[in-house]
């Protein structure tokens, strides 16, 4: 119990704060700035409706255990509000980034596997062999579709001969370059 100090007047005897606020207070003051406390934080938290919704919950809590905020004289307690899950949201953001960020299993499994440049090398080389093997019409024509990206009529057009000309010497082509490199590509 309280007790004024001696000779003190008995106005300042007070009574003893409650260690947690009313029920019904906090279940007010969630439906009149509840909504707009989770708008606030979503924005805090660039829309992750997730952890706005764990902030406005811990801010709630803290409420709860400071009676005192609520029996204060303010107009509003949703400066208060605001202020306190302000605070809680760059705690919880300097909390996320002073840790590592965790890595799954299913992050493991989707990292490609490093390639040896030898590997690549040798292809290349592979490749450039199948090349020479075509006839200069053949390479010309894949230089111009598949090297610089031309369309067949751009490509028929540089060459001076019919479309057909040159979808044909494609399609030999390639199936040629496909005979020559039989170990390369997806297997049956």
């Amino acid at each position: 119990m309280n007790r004024p100090a001696p000779g003190a007047p008995e106005s300042t005897l007070t009574a003893p704060t409650p260690a947690r606020a009313d029920e019904r207070a906090l279940a007010t003051l969630q439906r009149e700035h509840g909504g707009a406390l989770f708008r606030f934080l979503l924005g805090l938290t660039y829309g992750d409706r997730q952890r706005a919704e764990d902030l406005a919950q811990e801010t709630l809590v803290r409420a709860w255990q400071h009676p005192e905020a609520l029996a204060s004289a303010h107009e509003s307690m949703r400066p208060w509000l605001f202020t306190v899950a302000r605070r809680l949201a760059i705690d919880a953001r300097r909390a996320r980034h002073a840790r590592p960020k965790e890595v799954s299993d299913v992050a493991l499994e989707c990292a490609t596997t490093p390639t040896d440049p030898i590997d690549r090398s040798v292809a290349g080389l592979d490749v450039r062999t199948a090349l020479k093997g075509l006839s200069p019409e053949h390479r010309t024509v894949l230089l111009h579709v598949y090297f610089r990206g031309l369309s067949v009529q751009e490509t028929a057009e540089i060459l001076g001969v019919p479309e057909g000309t040159v979808k044909s010497r494609t399609y030999y082509a390639l199936r040629a370059l496909k005979q020559a490199l039989h170990g390369y590509g997806a297997t049956a």
